[in-house]
C-alpha cells in the first residue's frame, strides 16, 4: 500500500484544542548540545504521566477537569492504572464519558517535549528507535537539530472499524516509496509507518476496540507487551515508547464483536465506568455540554422544576421495562432534550415577536424527537411505538419532577385545610375544560390558567416563582402532575393539549 493511500485509510482524530488552551513557549534549546546542556533528561511516557499525577495529586488539583460523577468511583482506578505504568480499558456503556476520559489524560503529559527534527516517529534525540533516526544521531552528534513537540501533538485516537487493517495500524511495505528512492524490498526504509508507529512517545486511543476484527487484534499482542512490531516478515524490533488506552461498550462482546482473550489479558487495568448517579451531577454534565446560550436577541430561562424534569427523562429511560438496558440511554440524551426545550421557548418567542420566553411543560413533550433516537425499545416498547414510548418517559419525568417540588397528587387535607388539589380538581369536576396551546404569548397563557379556581394559590403556596411567566410553567406543571397521577384527563392536540376531569372523560368514553 503506498503511503498516500495508507494515509487516507488511516483517518485519525488529533485532540482538538480546548478555546482556554493557551501553548507557553517552547524551551529555546535547538540542537541536542544545547539540550544536553540545559540539564533536560529523557523519560517515557508511563514515567511522565505518572510524575505529573503525583505531582497534581500532591497540590490538590483537579486531575480530569470536566469530569463529573467519577471523583469516588472511575477516577481514582485510573489514577492507580496509571500510578502502577498500566495501559488501560475503559469498559461502559455509550454516552458514560469514555472518549472524554481518554483525552483528558493528555493534561498529564508534560507541555513540551524535544525530537528529532523531521521524525515521523517524533524520535527522542537521545535514544532514536528507528534506521535513519540512529545514523543521524551518530552523524551529526551535538549538532543534531531537535524540535519541540506540545503535549497536544501527542495524543492520537482511532475509531476501531470493522475494515481497519493491520497497514493502518502497524504499517507496510510501500512500492512507491521503493521505486523512488531505488531500494530493495529488504531495505527497512521502504517501510510506510501505521498510526501506532507514528503515535510514539504519546498517548494512543482506540475507540471502541471490539469492533476491531480478531486478526488485527493480535497486532497489538506484542506492541502492548513487548514494543516490537512486525511488518511482512520484517523482524523489525522497535521499543515504542506509549500509553495505551482502550474503550469499549459491553454490548459489543455479543452483539457486533468481542475483545480476544490474550489482548485482554495484556491490558493491564480495566476500568468500568457508569451513569451519573445523582440528579445534582446530572444536571452539571448536561449544563457543561448543551449549547445553551442563545444569540437571537431572544432571552430564555427554564423554570428549576422544568430542568429537573429534561434530566429525569434520561433517568426515567434507564428504569423504563420498555427501554433496552443493555443498550444503556447516552447523557446525550439530556443535552439534546434540554437544547430542544430552550429552543421551542425561543422559537415560541420569536413567533411572538416576544424579547424573553419561559420554558413550559409543553416544551418537553415538543422536545420527544430527541429522545426518539437516543434509546433502543425492548419487543413490548417496539410494539408501542417509538413517539409512544418517548412522550410516556417526559410525562413520567415531569410527574417525578411535580411530586418532588410540590405536594403528591393524593395527599390528603387536614382539619384546618382542605386537599392541596381539592379546589382546582372541583373546577374540572363542574364540567369545565382547559385549553393551552403551545404558541400563546406569556401573558395570555398565565390568563388562560388563572381561570382555574386554586391553582395559582397552589403555586404561589409550594413554590417561588420569580415571574409570571415562571409562575405560569409551573401552574401547568401542577396540572401535568395531576394527569399523570391520573386525577385530570388530557387530550392532545397538534399545538397543544385540553386537560378536563378523568370521570367525565371515562363516563363518555363508554356511552
Amino acid at each position: 500500500m503506498g503511503a498516500d493511500r495508507a494515509h487516507e485509510k488511516a483517518l485519525v482524530t488529533l485532540l482538538p484544542m480546548s478555546a482556554s488552551t493557551s501553548r507557553s513557549t517552547p524551551p529555546s534549546a535547538r540542537t541536542l548540545g544545547e539540550l544536553r546542556a540545559s540539564g533536560w533528561t529523557p523519560r517515557t511516557v508511563h514515567q511522565e504521566l505518572r510524575a505529573n499525577l503525583v505531582a497534581r495529586l500532591q497540590a490538590g488539583e483537579d486531575v480530569f477537569p470536566g469530569v463529573i460523577g467519577f471523583d469516588e468511583t472511575v477516577v481514582p482506578q485510573i489514577q492507580n492504572a496509571i500510578l502502577s505504568g498500566h495501559s488501560l480499558l475503559l469498559l461502559g456503556l455509550r454516552g458514560q464519558a469514555k472518549t472524554r476520559l481518554a483525552r483528558s489524560l493528555v493534561g498529564l503529559l508534560d507541555e513540551w517535549v524535544p525530537a528529532i527534527e523531521g521524525s515521523e516517529m517524533n524520535e527522542c534525540p537521545e535514544n532514536p528507535v528507528t534506521v535513519p533516526g540512529r545514523a543521524r544521531k551518530a552523524a551529526e552528534g551535538d549538532a543534531l537539530p531537535i524540535e519541540w513537540i506540545h503535549r497536544e501533538d501527542r495524543y492520537r485516537e482511532k475509531l476501531a472499524t470493522p475494515d481497519v487493517t493491520v497497514a493502518d495500524l502497524v504499517g507496510d511495505v510501500d512500492p512507491i516509496k521503493a521505486a523512488t528512492q531505488r531500494l530493495t524490498f529488504a531495505d527497512p526504509e521502504v517501510i510506510h509507518f501505521g498510526l501506532l508507529p507514528r503515535a510514539n512517545r504519546g498517548i494512543f486511543a482506540v475507540n471502541e476496540l471490539p469492533d476491531l476484527q480478531a486478526r488485527i487484534q493480535v497486532a497489538l499482542l506484542n506492541v502492548l507487551e513487548e514494543g516490537d512490531i512486525q511488518i511482512r516478515g520484517f523482524p523489525i524490533r522497535m521499543p515504542l515508547d506509549l500509553f495505551l488506552v482502550f474503550t469499549a461498550n459491553p454490548e459489543d462482546y455479543t452483539n457486533r464483536g468481542s475483545i480476544i482473550t490474550p489482548l485482554r489479558d495484556r491490558i493491564a487495568s480495566q476500568v468500568l465506568t457508569h451513569y451519573p448517579r445523582t440528579l445534582e451531577d446530572a444536571k452539571a454534565i448536561t449544563d457543561q455540554e448543551a449549547r445553551s446560550g442563545r444569540d437571537g436577541g431572544v432571552t430564555v430561562r427554564i423554570p428549576e422544576p422544568l430542568r429537573d424534569a429534561v434530566e429525569l427523562v434520561a433517568f426515567q429511560a434507564r428504569d423504563s421495562e420498555f427501554v433496552d438496558q443493555a443498550s444503556g440511554v447516552s447523557a446525550r440524551l439530556s443535552i439534546a432534550v434540554l437544547e430542544n426545550v430552550l429552543s421551542n421557548a425561543e422559537r415560541r418567542a420569536l413567533l411572538c415577536g416576544a424579547s424573553s420566553s419561559t420554558a413550559r411543560p409543553a416544551d418537553l413533550f415538543a422536545a420527544a424527537s430527541a429522545v426518539s433516537g437516543k434509546v433502543e425499545l425492548v419487543y413490548d416498547g417496539e410494539r408501542e411505538g417509538m413517539e409512544a414510548i418517548s412522550r410516556m418517559l417526559i410525562g413520567r419525568a415531569l410527574q417525578s419532577a411535580f411530586e418532588h417540588h410540590f405536594p403528591g397528587a393524593y395527599e390528603d387535607g387536614t382539619e384546618e385545610e382542605a386537599a392541596p388539589y381539592e379546589g382546582v380538581l372541583t373546577w374540572f369536576r363542574g364540567g369545565n375544560r382547559l385549553e393551552l396551546r403551545d404558541r400563546t404569548p406569556d401573558a395570555e397563557h398565565l390568563a388562560q390558567l388563572d381561570t382555574v379556581t386554586g391553582l395559582r394559590a397552589v403555586v404561589d403556596r409550594h413554590a417561588e416563582p420569580a415571574d409570571d411567566a415562571e409562575r405560569a410553567a409551573l401552574m401547568e406543571l401542577v396540572l401535568e402532575g395531576l394527569h399523570q397521577g391520573s386525577l385530570l384527563s388530557r387530550d392532545d392536540l397538534d399545538q397543544g393539549r385540553v386537560y378536563g376531569d378523568m370521570l367525565a372523560q371515562m363516563a363518555e368514553s363508554l356511552r
